[in-house]
């Protein structure tokens, strides 16, 4: 079955501003007449919420953590896109989109990314005047720098704490509306599962994570801003509550689930330093502007970085690709970090890191600028590592980071189940097999702040909803399910911890669905977790009760999704016959290493339809059509 991404007719620049001149409109007066659910409070889902009440809907809000400001997108570092070509490179709204094409290798929508690029300026003007401390040049004009991917500066930034300060912005806009009685806000939920009455999205299960209770929400259209699930993996650089629960919820109750293998594994990040590690930290990409990336030429060389002169030293990056060099997209950069690691010239105890060094941008520009752009992450990676970096180089090694896949959404994002919409990294919709950095904080925006106000008034207009509760059958029957899951997990009463599952799961997504795959390896994968899924059901110790604050709870539904998310993973990975972007089959590669992609035959969004417990899922494709971009060869040298 082909799916219908519903994008409008016409030329690419028109389309946007056409179909939102097409959208029906909701009156003011009838808009506080309809009741709209946003589960998550990150930057997709704190702007969407803001945004859809200051249009006056009434608004149910539910946060996972005890306060918006704690959302996943305040760990993001280094900026956000925008075509404003501030720097006078020669950029405009066409170069973001055909580098955001180009760098998820020619495997996103191009009326979606084109729309991205379209209201990136918006995003910067809107954020400026809520008062995010954007960093300014001498005169006053907003500073930016590059980013991989780009030949361009378009990156606007806020030193390496630019996430949590857009966090704020949409935050404030949020908890304006929540004072003004427009946003009701539910913190401390996690969602269970969604509610659907004749075939569209009403509602909403959730447990009150502090007391348990299982509680029931209805509302006329679902918008879910969940993240990703880089936590499948285990060590990621997410954040421990970031989890697939939401999505995959969603995904068994109709939603199709879009390209689940294409993950980004981010080439900056700090090594792994112990067994029992909950997490990766993330150092921004904006380092890759002045650190340079290096390995010893020789295998096995184990001398300090001090040690080893100029002429024994690798930049190979920059003798690889030397038009971007150490700016190169992210898989790029990991799988050749991976590749020296793999010849013997990793650095560090394990042999499995790269050298950053900023040796040369202190000598050029003096220390006093480089912590003026990167203090705070230098103070983080001293913390974690005990290691001054303005004095001796950064270790590095890719680590997961962001998901490219998400549940499947048409032009309007709104997916396969009618009423429920998909926000942010929640969704596949725009960054293809590889995510630019600095996009995920321009993607989160745009739904939230200038997409889904639009694309919901046409869909509230365009159908007959009649009122439901929390006490009609459909909520019954859903939140009896939710309790009933919650006693099997409790009641297995095994001998191996949540994490242990956890963490065995993580090694073998990553050693067989990571950075490079095989289709002997992920074959084995999936008889693994097939296995291990078993295991779990009959010997996870799942302690305490539902009725009381439960993290060991939390984490076993968790990890009990996950374990069948894998298998999808895989499955994914095993359909798409080419390499691309984040997803590596070694079958499928140049004679250089690079990836081959087969756009005869694998030109599409592989999307994946639930069939019920036990039966295998449906494949579905949405044929990608190019009409405006040429589809070469991905190439970065």
């Amino acid at each position: 079955m082909e799916l219908d991404g519903h994008i409008p007719g016409g030329p690419l620049p028109e389309k946007w501003d056409r179909h939102r001149f097409e959208l029906k409109l909701v009156n003011p007066a009838n808009k506080r007449k309809f009741e709209l659910i946003v589960v998550g409070t990150g930057l997709a889902g704190g702007s969407a919420s803001a945004s859809l009440a200051e249009l006056g809907y009434s608004v149910k809000t539910f946060c996972i953590q005890d306060t918006p400001r704690r959302a996943h997108s305040i760990a993001a570092q280094g900026g956000i896109n925008a075509a404003k070509n501030y720097t006078n490179e020669g950029d405009s709204i066409w170069r973001l989109f055909y580098d955001t094409i180009k760098g998820g290798d020619f495997r996103a929508r191009e009326g979606n990314v084109y729309r991205l690029a379209q209201v990136s300026n918006a995003i910067i003007d809107h954020c400026v005047a809520q008062g995010v401390p954007f960093a300014r040049e001498y005169g006053g004009l907003l500073a930016n720098r590059s980013f991989g991917g780009a030949q361009v500066a378009r990156t606007f930034y806020a030193r390496g704490q630019t996430g949590q300060q857009l966090l704020l912005g949409a935050y404030s806009s949020l908890m304006r509306q929540v004072v003004a009685g427009r946003v009701k806000l539910f913190p401390r939920r996690e969602m269970l599962d969604l509610v659907v009455v004749k075939n569209r999205a009403r509602g909403i299960i959730t447990r009150n994570l502090i007391t348990g209770e299982i509680e029931s929400h209805s509302a006329h259209a679902v918008v879910l801003a969940t993240g990703g699930y880089g936590n499948v993996y285990f060590l990621s650089t997410n954040a421990m509550a970031s989890n697939a629960s939401a999505s995959y919820r969603c995904h068994k109750k109709g939603a199709y689930f879009a390209n689940p293998c294409f993950t980004q594994i981010h080439p900056t990040c700090i090594p792994v330093h112990g067994t029992y590690q909950s997490k990766l930290t993330l150092m921004s990409e904006s380092l890759r502007n002045d650190g340079r990336v290096w390995v010893p030429k020789n295998p096995g060389d184990r001398r300090l970085p001090g040690e080893i002169p100029e002429p024994e030293r690798d930049y190979y990056l920059e003798r690889i690709y030397p038009s971007f060099g150490n700016l190169v997209p992210r898989d790029v950069a990991s799988r050749a970090a991976k590749a020296q690691c793999d010849q013997g010239k990793g650095v560090g105890e394990t042999g499995l890191a790269v050298y950053l060094d900023f040796a040369d941008a202190i000598r050029r520009d003096g220390r006093q600028a480089i912590e003026k752009k990167y203090g705070n992450l230098f103070q983080m990676y001293e913390k974690i590592t005990g290691e001054d970096p303005y004095e001796v180089p950064m270790m590095i090694y890719p680590a997961v980071h962001y998901t490219m896949g998400g549940l499947w959404v048409d032009y309007n994002l709104m997916s396969t189940i009618p009423g429920l919409f998909v926000l942010g990294e929640a969704n596949f919709s725009d960054h293809g097999a590889n995510r630019l950095g600095a996009s995920a904080l321009m993607q989160g925006l745009a739904d939230g702040y200038f997409i889904i106000p639009y694309t919901m008034g046409g869909y509230l207009t365009s159908v007959s909803l009649e009122e439901v509760d929390a006490s009609c059958p459909d909520f019954r029957e859903a939140g009896l399910l939710a309790k009933e899951r919650i006693h099997r997990l409790l009641s297995v009463n095994g001998k191996r911890t949540v994490d242990e599952f956890h963490r065995k799961l993580g090694l073998i997504m990553w050693d067989y669905c990571g950075m490079s795959r095989s289709n002997a390896g992920l074959e084995k994968a999936k008889g693994i977790i097939q296995q291990l899924r078993s295991e779990f059901w009959e010997d996870v110790k799942v302690p305490g009760r539902n009725e009381s604050f439960n993290q060991s709870l939390e984490r076993a539904g968790r990890v009990a999704d996950f374990l069948e998310f894998a298998e999808l993973m895989v499955d994914d990975a095993l359909a798409r016959h080419e390499s691309c972007g984040g997803h590596f089959n070694e079958a499928y590669q140049t004679e250089e290493a690079e990836p081959l992609r087969d756009d005869q035959n694998c030109c599409h969004v592989a999307a994946w339809e639930y069939a019920g417990e036990g039966k295998a899922t449906v494949f579905h494709k949405e044929p990608l059509v190019f009409e405006n971009v040429s589809l070469a060869r991905r190439s970065y040298k």
